[in-house]
């Protein structure tokens, strides 16, 4: 099965000529399995049927397949558990929509001038959890005030740059990631930490000699699995830390 319907996009590179791309830079399944969302450098996101294997055409109705961020390309998408609303990422910070609608119902959220990299709504979509790959870890309030509850700032350095998920555990007080306290070292270890504080739960995650690209965390929080630049898949117990 292949999906297509985003369309090519103009990026002005260092030597000041444009170049055109056609890279899909993220993807998200609702929670049923029926259906996708890609976000684009073309500044959409658009929804598809998985059964049929095409674009929903009535999603454009509703707004939805429209320009979202303006002037830049959509970095991260995630889907609320509940199938609800759409939370988008990119250099000009956060914005979450109704799914239904198009409706924008949070944000933005300026976040910095360093694109967002992976973001995801808590169980019951009132947090946000965002991840910058340059910067910071941050926790959001989205139902209630809409304001930030905690942020915790990474060593921002070359080698040092994050590039996997943030993931919350069963227990919607803690998120898994990545994460690089003190050096401008490759980002080795994963870190359990509690949602209110961004300190770390109990012992990390550790085994891992180069940058680690990818997570994926199991929907019963027993299992963690983790791929690396060291040319290893390593599965984890969560609860044991092996």
């Amino acid at each position: 099965m292949t999906l297509e319907g985003h369309e090519p996009y103009i990026i002005s590179i260092t030597d000041g000529d444009d170049k055109e791309f056609k890279g899909i830079s993220c993807i998200s399944y609702f929670p049923h399995g029926k259906q996708m969302i890609s976000g684009s450098g073309d500044k959409t996101i658009r929804r598809w049927d998985l059964r049929e294997g095409k674009e929903i055409k009535e999603a454009r109705e509703t707004g939805i397949v429209r320009t979202f961020h303006e002037g830049n390309w959509i970095t991260c998408i995630d889907i609320s558990a509940d199938s609800t609303l759409l939370a988008g990422g990119s250099i000009d910070g956060i914005r979450i929509w109704n799914l239904d609608t198009g409706e924008l119902v949070a944000g933005p959220f300026k976040i910095s001038d360093i694109y967002v990299n992976a973001l995801q709504f808590s169980a019951d979509s009132r947090k946000l959890a965002v991840l910058s790959g340059w910067k910071f870890l941050q926790v959001w309030d989205i139902q209630t005030v809409q304001k930030l509850v905690v942020t915790r700032e990474t060593f921002s350095g070359v080698f040092s740059r994050i590039y996997s998920p943030i993931f919350w555990t069963t227990k919607h007080k803690s998120i898994v990631s990545t994460f690089n306290f003190t050096s401008d070292d490759p980002v080795t270890t994963i870190y359990e930490l509690d949602a209110s504080t961004l300190e770390p739960v109990g012992d990390p995650f550790e085994g891992h000699v180069s940058t680690i690209n990818g997570l994926a965390l199991s929907f019963d929080c027993v299992l963690l699995a983790s791929a690396s630049d060291d040319k290893t898949i390593k599965l984890w117990s969560f609860e044991s830390r092996q």
